[in-house]
């Protein structure tokens, strides 16, 4: 399904100005959690493509999309034996892409209990780059929002929600997101508007920070942010 952020974000927006504030995350909590996810795939692909981009192998590089195309058409039992295989017995990089590549096939299967270990356990893994090591984190933090609880997901991922740090605006997002599911609206406020302070938010970032503050404000579940 595509989206459209701005348009998706002026569909909220009308919801909130009608009043029909009770089912508003009912409606769109999934669809926001899917865009903003896309931007964390997006960082964490670029990452991934340059690490395999200084280390390829063809023969290996060859293996590796193979899998990849198994798990596209959806062939997820023969993809992740493809991938085992890769991460036992490949070359440079991609070990590690086949296990990245495996963890997300098993949140493509529904088992996301699965895929959380699997992305935490390459997050504290100190064999793999610090990039591809956050990236992983990131991943988990995204799949604890729908799977877990705030403190979960603050443990993956609130070291990445600090300056500098590349993955940062999707971590204030995620845990935002976290907060406002557990119903904790004055830390979701913070999360978000700390989205908004950051002049070097991404546009749709900040866009869906806003709108979530709007929703924030608007259910009457937090009080107004104090001067």
């Amino acid at each position: 399904m595509a989206f459209n952020d701005d348009s998706f974000i002026r569909e909220v927006n009308e919801e909130l100005r009608s009043d029909q504030m009770k089912g508003a995350w009912r409606r769109f909590g999934r669809y926001i959690i899917v865009v903003a996810i896309l931007i964390v795939v997006g960082t964490a692909g670029k990452v991934l493509f340059e690490y395999w981009d200084d280390t390829r192998s063809s023969g290996a590089g060859d293996q590796f999309l193979a899998a990849m195309k198994l798990a596209d058409e959806n062939k997820n039992d023969e993809a992740l034996a493809a991938l085992d295989k890769l991460e036992k017995e490949g070359h440079g990089a991609y070990p590690v892409l086949a296990r990245m590549r495996a963890a997300t096939v098993q949140a493509q299967k529904g088992d996301a209990g699965a895929a959380i270990a699997a992305f935490n356990e390459i997050g504290k893994d100190n064999g793999v780059p610090a990039a591809v090591r956050d990236a992983a984190k990131m991943r988990a933090g995204w799949l604890l929002i729908e799977n877990g609880s705030y403190e979960q997901v603050s443990a993956a991922i609130e070291e990445m929600a600090v300056p500098g740090n590349a993955f940062r605006h999707s971590a204030r997002e995620a845990l935002g997101l976290a907060a406002y599911k557990a119903g904790n609206m004055a830390q979701a406020r913070q999360w978000f508007q700390s989205i908004i302070d950051d002049t070097d938010s991404l546009r749709p970032v900040a866009n869906r920070a806003q709108m979530m503050l709007d929703l924030i404000t608007a259910s009457g579940k937090a009080p107004a942010a104090q001067g």
